[in-house]
């Protein structure tokens, strides 16, 4: 392996003498127009997710656990309460702030890669760091340390239908904390893959969270992944509850 990926730009982690979380949900409350009616799905919901921890989100389908995700990377508003991403109120922040912060603060993961079809997994990694501003041959030699962090360096030249399921993954990861986030938010991102590999796939992107110092949020039904993580939480009643 080459050198770890790059740690974050990190706010204070420590504030006098409690650590402060990188994530922060609060008393958040989000409910749909249904009918004549609405349906709640948030109720007062609360979560903080510190830096270097991995939390599992396990929850039956229609729990809230997409609407949770959502509202954690600034894609949805909150109805009430606050969103705070690194010490920064985002919940009132116009379109254009949240963008910003959600470019560069925040990664994605999703079940399926999302990887542009015509563009090689050097490429793919390079161009959100070049959207933002990074220098093509700056961006390009971070996405092969990453690539070889993710032990894909033999791979960089390959569009992603030359790739397995499992590599396609382990792009995308790499891909999402490209630009150096505060947040990750994986939203069952070993899900498509058969068990072997989505282990594989997991132990790559834990032992990404752990040098990159980003707290990572990853919704799964896999309890034995879960159950290999820092937290498990679930959503209950509209509610964030710990489980053991």
């Amino acid at each position: 392996m080459m050198n770890k990926p790059t740690k974050p730009v990190a706010g204070a982690a420590v504030e006098g003498g409690e650590r402060v979380p990188v994530l922060s949900l609060q008393n958040v409350f989000r409910s749909y127009a249904e009918g004549d009616g609405e349906l709640e799905i948030l109720k007062g919901a609360n979560l903080n997710l510190y830096e270097g921890e991995m939390v599992a989100l396990v929850a039956p389908s229609g729990a809230g656990k997409s609407t949770l995700m959502h509202l954690a990377g600034l894609l949805e508003r909150p109805q009430g309460g606050e969103v705070i991403i690194a010490g920064k109120e985002c919940s009132t922040l116009n379109d254009d702030a949240r963008t910003a912060i959600r470019r560069t603060g925040v990664g994605f993961v999703y079940q399926f890669h999302q990887l542009l079809p015509e563009f090689t997994a050097l490429e793919n990694i390079a161009l959100p760091q070049m959207i933002c501003g990074l220098k093509r041959a700056d961006a390009e030699d971070r996405a092969r340390q990453l690539l070889s962090y993710m032990r894909l360096a033999e791979r960089e030249s390959h569009r992603p239908a030359e790739l397995s399921g499992g590599e396609q993954q382990r792009v995308a990861i790499a891909r999402a904390v490209a630009n150096a986030p505060r947040v990750l938010l994986a939203d069952e991102p070993t899900g498509n893959l058969d068990p072997k590999t989505s282990q594989y796939v997991f132990e790559a992107l834990t032992a990404l969270v752990r040098a990159s110092g980003v707290a990572a949020l990853l919704a799964t039904h896999n309890m034995e992944l879960a159950r290999q993580m820092d937290r498990r939480i679930t959503l209950r009643n509209g509610k964030v509850i710990e489980l053991p």
